[in-house]
């Protein structure tokens, strides 16, 4: 069950309101225009188009569960800044690359933006950790990284 702070959780719920409308309308058009072009069994565009609707679908499926398993942490929980929790963002010093490295720890990952998940490896293992604690991260490649806390803020 993933953790969502309210921001996250409206966001969620904000990106599946836009695959379920703007998404949908975007792939049935496409489905109509490549319907138009002809034979279907030799028509690309409508192959890619009927695939992007099933991986459409999957995400919408995937939000909804997210959504509806999600737990909403409590703010007062959010604000409390002496362990890593969902909500915090925090800097670390990858004791391997010996660089600082700032996460901001969501429900839900998007590496681009420095967000990762409290269900990932790196998460999971800073979930708890305060300022000086090393956290112990085991990669699906069964390879140890180890991140210290440096500082963490709300």
């Amino acid at each position: 069950m993933a953790k969502y702070t309210k921001e996250g959780y409206n966001a969620l719920s904000e990106e599946l309101e836009r695959l379920k409308t703007q998404g949908r309308d975007e792939i049935a058009e496409r489905i109509k225009v490549a319907r138009s072009f002809g034979d279907l069994s030799e028509n690309a565009e409508y192959d890619e188009a009927m695939n992007d609707q099933a991986k459409l679908e999957a995400n919408i499926a995937k939000l909804e569960a997210d959504l509806r398993d999600a737990t909403i942490i409590d703010e007062n929980e959010a604000n409390d800044t002496s362990v890593v929790r969902v909500g915090s963002t925090v800097v670390v010093f990858d004791e391997d690359e010996k660089e600082e490295v700032t996460y901001k720890i969501l429900g839900k990952s998007d590496v681009d933006k420095g967000i990762i998940s409290d269900q990932s490896p790196v998460g999971a293992a800073l979930i708890g950790k305060a300022v000086g604690e090393v956290a112990e991260v085991v990669l699906p490649s069964e390879e140890v990284i180890y991140f210290r806390v440096i500082k963490i803020s709300k």
